[in-house]
This record gives structure tokens, sequence and C-alpha cells, in this order.
């Protein structure tokens, strides 16, 4: 029972730099050039999943316009950023990218394909 509530407060605390992240806004001009570096390749100019290196991926790269996409939280976003999603090329950015940069990215993302809920 111990190592339970343990580990619980351990994940709090490591998942607390997430949640404070998500208060702090990102810087959509940084976003672009962290995209433009890392993303674009895949995610195309446009977001829709057409840039250059997709066409030679398995699995195709997510349409950031998509209502799908756009219907994702940013903390969803958020977490396949940092971590990628199984079973896709999208790898995760953990490690490569600091917060406040994937922040950005996200805040781009976001200005060109806002949050939008499916009704």
């Amino acid at each position: 029972m111990k190592i339970t509530v343990a580990a619980a407060i351990l994940f709090l605390f490591a998942a607390s730099s997430w949640v404070s992240a998500q208060t702090a806004p990102g810087n959509p001009r940084a976003g672009l050039a962290v995209y433009e570096k890392h993303c674009l390749r895949c995610h195309g100019s446009n977001l829709d999943g057409k840039g250059p290196d997709s066409q030679d991926l398995i699995v195709r790269p997510a349409n950031l316009q998509s209502v799908n996409s756009r219907a994702k939280t940013d903390w969803e976003l958020l977490v396949t950023i940092s971590n990628g999603a199984l079973f896709t090329p999208m790898h995760g950015f953990r490690g490569k990218l600091t917060d406040q940069q994937m922040l950005d990215v996200l805040s781009y993302i976001r200005s060109v394909a806002p949050f939008d809920a499916v009704s």
C-alpha cells in the first residue's frame, strides 16, 4: 500500500511540470522555426500530412488540419509531441526539444489549425 501511494505521489510530481506547462503560453513564431526543423518533412508546410518524406512512410503522418486532429486537446497533442505515437513513424521529442520548444510548436500548430471540439 505504501509503495502505491508513493508511486502515485511521484507520478503527480512528474506530471506537474506538464500541467504547469499548459498554462504557459507558447510562442508561435518560435514554434514555426521548430516545426520547420523537426516536423515539416512529414507533416508538410500546410500541416496536412503531405510533407516531402510522407510518401515514403507506410503509416502516413497526421493531417493536423483534419477535424480529428483539431478536436484533440492541447494536452493530447503535447503528449504526442513528447512521447510519439505507437506503431507510427511519429517519434517522441522529449529529450530532443525543451518543454518550451514543445509548447512553442503546439502554439504554432494551433495558430494554423485552431482547436475545434467535435460537436
